[in-house]
């Protein structure tokens, strides 16, 4: 069995713990540049707020009932989250964190031992004890019906936070009466193409043959149907393995200098080089794009992108700088106003011995991966960015997106540490 730990409205969550005083009251957490409502809890959700909702179109709405604002901060978020996993991982051997919100607890053989039911609800109630962060936990044979059970649980208050789908009957119950759109892996393309079929609900999915489903979609559908009917078969580490890294903002205010695009791209370099290494892989290429503000018709336009391949797999923070700069310098224009850049990191696999290139420009790679190594643990230890390039600058640049919400970083930053005054 798999149990599916979602904590709930975690943004949201995260910033009550830290402003206890908002409990009960609509609260909302705003996107990169605090643009638009990518988080918000059900009783903002009751006075007319939607996530996607610019902030700007619902102010009226946001000020008449004294809706708490947050930017977002994911350094707090990402902290907090540990917590949790930690929290997970000292009662059950084998979790893995599937985002910043959602883990994946294998429970084989706890049966034995445990009720399982019983067994996670005491575990969730642990992480809330613990951190104060409510979690709801779906318990199924396959993943995407662990997911299903979870959102039932956060839905439904008669299951206490924990949802089991252990017999075929609770199994077909719970496909009869999801909604098919909310089903792990069916994207709007294929929810359409299933109602064209006159498929309608989840059960009906899953009730197809398997020949049906083979002649009629790709793998990765066949996969869902084999998991809505109890056989677990999606390797969700596998995926993490394989992803594409990339790091991209629009700036709080437009650039136009050299040296400013400089410390925009060397900041992303080094958070998905720091991400490479956190999954144990390299990368093949480097790709950095940068383009203007198209919402400004008045001023010329311009965007550009250009790649770069490694002779030798890498995840050294200063080795694809120096190639990304290399990059940015010969697309960036000066008569243009920036407003967005962005770096991917593709090609990515494991970081296992490979093939030596015989004219590697890295002479030292061995002593760079121990140097990298050092960096990542102080930063984990003192902070992120608490060492970090000279490029990227250590003040608030124009490029810095807007947080004129944010939180502190309770969690992570000694500087930023809660107190509280008495």
């Amino acid at each position: 069995m798999i149990a599916l730990v979602d904590a709930n409205s975690f943004f949201c969550s995260v910033e009550k713990v830290f402003h206890p005083g908002l409990e009960g009251k609509p609260t909302c957490v705003l996107s990169s540049n605090d643009g638009c409502i990518v988080a918000l809890t059900p009783e903002a959700k009751a006075i007319g707020l939607h996530r996607g909702d610019p902030i700007f179109k619902v102010r009226d709405i946001v000020e008449r009932n004294k809706v708490a604002i947050f930017s977002t901060n994911m350094q707090l978020y990402a902290a907090m989250s540990k917590r949790i996993v930690n929290i997970l991982r000292s009662s059950v051997e084998k979790v893995e964190q599937y985002s910043v919100d959602e883990s994946f607890v294998y429970l084989d053989g706890y049966e034995k031992h445990y009720d399982l039911e019983d067994y996670m609800r005491k575990l969730i109630q642990k992480v809330k004890l613990y951190t104060d962060i409510p979690t709801s936990c779906g318990i199924a044979p396959s993943k995407t019906l662990a997911k299903m059970g979870s959102k039932f649980a956060k839905q439904y208050k008669g299951y206490n936070g924990v949802c089991l789908i252990d017999t075929d009957e609770k199994r077909q119950k719970a496909l009869e009466i999801f909604d098919l759109a909310d089903v792990w892996g069916i994207g709007r393309r294929t929810f359409e193409k299933l109602n064209y079929y006159g498929i309608h609900s989840a059960l009906e999915l899953a009730d197809k043959k398997e020949s049906w489903i083979r002649s009629h979609f790709n793998k990765p559908m066949l996969q869902t149907w084999m998991e809505l009917n109890g056989i677990p078969c999606i390797d969700t580490t596998e995926v993490k393995q394989r992803q594409t890294i990339c790091t991209s903002r629009s700036f709080g205010e437009m650039v136009c200098d050299l040296t400013s695009l400089k410390a925009s791209i060397a900041n992303f370099v080094s958070s998905c080089a720091n991400k490479l290494r956190g999954q144990h892989s390299v990368a093949g290429s480097v790709t950095v794009f940068i383009t203007s503000n198209y919402f400004r018709e008045d001023l010329e336009q311009y965007s550009n992108g250009a790649t770069f391949n490694f002779a030798t797999p890498t995840s050294d923070t200063l080795e694809i700088t120096n190639a990304a700069m290399m990059l940015l310098e010969s697309m960036c224009r000066s008569d243009i106003h920036y407003k967005r850049s962005g770096v991917i990191l593709s090609d990515i696999h494991n970081d296992l011995p490979i093939q030596q290139n015989l004219f590697d420009e890295v002479k030292n790679r061995m002593d760079r991966r121990k140097l990298m190594s050092a960096i990542d643990n102080l930063n984990q230890r003192y902070g992120v960015k608490s060492i970090r390039l000279g490029i990227e600058g250590t003040e608030k640049q124009a490029w810095h997106v807007k947080s004129e919400h944010r939180s502190g970083n309770y969690l992570t930053d000694i500087n930023e540490i809660l107190t509280i005054k008495v």
